[in-house]
């Protein structure tokens, strides 16, 4: 699948940081809007399918459950898929499975064939379109990189504020079937944004002689990983190789570069990998995705439960509706001010990510002791502001060096979100059951503040795995990393490393 002229790669000499990453950007917001959007908009149509097709309230809330849980389960899917094919394939392809399922979805005549429509051909739909579309946007910017994705990301927070409302008095005119036609019909927009992801090549700066300059651009490694694999051949080594030959022929001054043949062959190996889960290996990425599966505990509870919390203290159902507006609006203002904050550059990103996500699990113990309306207000407020700084940032954040680089971030971001779905899948059921032993809504409040919690503590040890603090031992009084080196990757001259300098001890 390799496109030319408006559609093909864009070629830049280093990250853009913009240009035809605005594009990307805007179709990365429409993604947005008609993913996640429509998901959490889903709810208006329960009240019907209960009454249509006779159902209880849990056996119709499977049909998002198994949606979410298929959008997120088959993430490694997404990334093989477009490791080897590219964006722009896979999201069209995406796209066109979420309209036909929802679309079928409207002449259904049970749940159970709902569960097939929606839940598993718009859920795979799903995930086909939302990963490539954040990766491929990572790696068009580096500086505004935080910023960008932010602002982008709010299409999920502006849908939710503005569809339940229009699909709510569509739906009183035409009905929930044709409704659900017509909301299909419009998620055919995601394949145009598929088309739009063109991929990007970088390249290195050549000379008036015709010489690439080395030692001025980005490594081997970045060049290959920079390229959605599958849509344009990179500069590999042994091309490297054969364009200094032919130079130096012409020119009788310039040695060819000489490429050793272990570096050929891991490049090479690199380069036709679809999946990386030698990140598994990496206590920074296992400590990071501890944190993903805890905290999605605490991403579920709030918009389910916090209506019948609020009328469970006496406000009337009319007004607590509105806690759910509230907490989008809330959302697109902590996911444009994390950006601004994370572009600032000052602190980490990875300890401003952590503040926001111990604040967050503060913030859903208040839940359980504030009373009134305009406390659980307060409540409303707080969480969706942390909750938009949290979604809009724990998948970029996979690009930073605090975790596992931009390089290593198309083949590693599907096992992450895979290893959510469990959390996703488990967290519904989990606060149901304790709100059925407790009589009481608050009980699934500490349940996700409790995950949270858990989720803040795997996250503050994601950079002491990186720098190696967490592999220490005592020696003759002294703290000495463990340095474990792999030597069979590794020329000869450098086999030799002295460990420990205070010892003596040579490997």
């Amino acid at each position: 699948f390799r496109l030319k002229g408006c559609l093909g790669p864009k070629v830049y000499t280093e990250v853009p940081d913009g240009g035809w990453g605005w594009i990307v950007a805007v179709a990365f917001f429409l993604v947005e809007v008609f993913t996640y959007g429509v998901i959490k908009s889903f709810g208006i149509f329960l009240k019907d399918l209960m009454t249509d097709f006779e159902e209880s309230n849990s056996r119709v809330s499977w049909i998002i459950s198994i949606c979410v849980f298929v959008m997120t389960f088959t993430a490694p899917l997404s990334s093989v898929l477009s490791n080897r094919f590219g964006f722009q394939p896979v999201v069209i392809f995406g796209g066109f499975l979420i309209s036909l399922g929802t679309i079928f979805t409207a002449f259904t005549s049970s749940i159970n064939q709902m569960y097939l429509t929606i839940g598993i051909v718009a859920g795979l739909g799903y995930c086909l379109t939302f990963l490539p579309t954040v990766t491929i946007l990572s790696q068009y910017f580096s500086k505004r990189r935080s910023v960008v994705t932010a602002m982008a990301s709010t299409g999920e927070s502006f849908a939710i504020f503005a569809f339940a409302p229009a699909f709510t008095a569509l739906k009183y005119h035409i009905g929930w079937r044709y409704t659900l036609v017509v909301i299909g019909t419009l998620q055919g927009i995601i394949i145009i944004c598929g088309a739009l992801l063109r991929p990007i090549v970088i390249k290195p700066k050549t000379s008036q002689t015709g010489i690439e300059q080395i030692t001025n651009s980005p490594p081997i490694d970045q060049l290959r990983n920079s390229v959605n694999s599958g849509n344009l051949d990179v500069l590999s080594p042994d091309k490297l190789e054969h364009g200094l030959e032919s130079v130096g022929e012409q020119q009788g001054e310039v040695e060819p570069l000489q490429v050793p043949p272990k570096q050929k062959d891991i490049s090479m190996q690199a380069k036709n990998k679809l999946l990386d889960l030698t990140v598994l290996k990496e206590g920074s990425f296992l400590c990071y995705s501890a944190f993903g599966l805890f905290a999605t505990l605490g991403f579920f509870a709030p918009q389910l439960y916090v209506v019948e919390l609020s009328a469970s203290m006496g406000t009337e159902r009319d007004k607590a509706a509105y806690m759910l507006s509230t907490m989008a609006i809330a959302e697109i203002f902590g996911r444009l001010s994390i950006g601004w904050v994370l572009s600032l550059g000052r602190v980490r990103k990875i300890f401003v990510l952590l503040g926001c996500v111990s604040l967050m699990c503060l913030a859903l113990v208040l839940f359980t002791v504030v009373h009134g309306f305009w406390g659980l207000v307060v409540c409303c407020v707080l969480y969706g502001f942390l909750l938009g700084n949290i979604a809009s940032t724990h998948i970029p954040m996979l690009a930073e060096d605090d975790v596992i680089g931009i390089e290593r971030m198309p083949l590693a971001v599907g096992v992450y979100v895979c290893i959510q779905s469990f959390a996703g899948l488990a967290g519904p059921p989990l606060g149901g059951v304790l709100v059925d032993i407790t009589q009481n809504y608050s009980s699934a409040f500490f349940s996700c503040a409790g995950g949270m919690g858990l989720g803040a503590v795997f996250l503050a040890l994601v950079r002491p795995a990186k720098t190696g603090r967490l592999c220490m031992r005592r020696d003759n009084g002294r703290n000495t990393p463990v340095v474990q080196q792999e030597s069979k990757d590794m020329p000869g001259d450098f086999q030799e490393v002295e460990i420990h300098k205070n010892t003596g001890i040579k490997s």
